[in-house]
């Protein structure tokens, strides 16, 4: 029997629970299907920084290498710990240290699914770079606490990073109904959003069959509200990509029901799975967290893994569920009765 290795990060919050969800629904997907996933859980989280003043051990990286994937649960509790800590200290070394550049966000209402928007025919699936750029992390500081305070912030683009990116979304988009939108600033930054669209034109040329529009960010922002239906793949840098799929959660009927994937294409180390939604310490103790979307980021997984079959399964059993009214409204259900649910729909 084929045996996966999963690293399972339940982290802060709402994560524990949604986590603890995801992985009872994968588990069950897997014995029908034949196969075994093999979960080792790793306590890291704000509550491990507070303990021992890191977000996970200085040899996390080399620890989770071991596994085929790794499952999220959520980061970040800012009454206790900065978001900056948290961030910087456990999701986005691992993003980097493992070059999973690829983050990969479904948005398209499921059955049953009240979205704010008129229209209910739209599949987009969103692309953000997802380790560089705006959140590359380089800067700094001077003369904190002073009127001549300065901070700069500076957003890093390679040109093997943008090609990489938009590669990879050129060849998703291929596989979906080949039209790629191409998310920039560059009326407005004229080096870094202007260097985006230039490649975009290179790499664009090596895929004849797909249609490419390049599109300022506030253009594109309307375009998903006014219409979505008429996107299929949006290819965005690491800030762009952050808000932009923000705002596809919201037309998808809120972030209970967004998946990401954060992707290694080469495969030469593990990719790591998360919903969206992250640790919502205002609702952490009342266990009504929708787990849908850790759900079907355990799904992506299987998916990536090679279970497509096993993938599908469980977003069917979603699809029934939510076609039914459950999980379709937040707070309406437990996060046990949306599992269970999904569980009885499984058989």
């Amino acid at each position: 029997m084929k045996t996966y290795a999963i690293a399972l990060i339940p982290g802060d919050g709402i994560g524990r629970d949604v986590t603890d969800a995801a992985w009872t629904v994968l588990d069950a997907t897997a014995k029908q299907y034949g196969f075994a996933l093999s979960g080792t859980t790793f306590p890291w989280s704000c509550a491990f920084y507070k303990e021992t003043g890191a977000m996970m051990p200085a040899d996390g990286i080399k620890t989770l290498q071991q596994y085929d994937a790794i499952l999220l649960g959520a980061v970040g509790w800012p009454a206790e710990v900065p978001d900056a800590a948290s961030l910087h200290g456990l999701l986005l070394p691992i993003r980097k240290g493992f070059t999973q550049y690829a983050n990969v966000r479904p948005h398209r209402l499921l059955p049953g699914v009240n979205g704010p928007l008129k229209t209910t025919a739209f599949d987009i699936l969103c692309i953000r770079e997802n380790t560089e750029g705006e959140y590359s992390g380089a800067g700094g500081r001077v003369h904190q606490g002073t009127p001549a305070e300065i901070a700069v912030e500076t957003s890093v683009f390679t040109r093997a990073g943008v090609e990489r990116i938009l590669r990879f979304g050129f060849e998703q988009a291929r596989k979906r109904r080949k039209k790629l939108a191409s998310v920039t600033k560059s009326n407005a930054q004229k080096y870094s959003m202007v260097f985006w669209d230039e490649v975009t034109r290179l790499v664009g040329a090596d895929y004849p069959d797909v249609a490419c529009t390049s599109y300022h960010v506030d253009a594109l922002a309307a375009r998903m509200v006014m219409a979505p239906e008429s996107l299929d793949v949006v290819v965005a840098s690491n800030l762009f990509g952050d808000i932009l799929t923000d705002l596809g959660a919201a037309i998808q009927g809120g972030l209970g029901f967004a998946a990401s994937a954060n992707i290694n294409p080469e495969r030469n180390a593990p990719s790591m799975f998360e919903p969206v939604h992250g640790s919502a310490p205002d609702i952490a103790h009342l266990g009504t967290a929708n787990p849908i979307a850790a759900i079907w980021s355990g799904a992506m997984m299987l998916d990536h893994l090679g279970e497509a079959k096993a993938a599908a399964r469980i977003m069917a059993a979603l699809e029934a569920t939510t076609s039914g009214g459950i999980g379709t409204i937040p707070g309406k259900e437990r996060t046990e009765a949306i599992t269970a649910a999904v569980l009885s729909r499984l058989s």
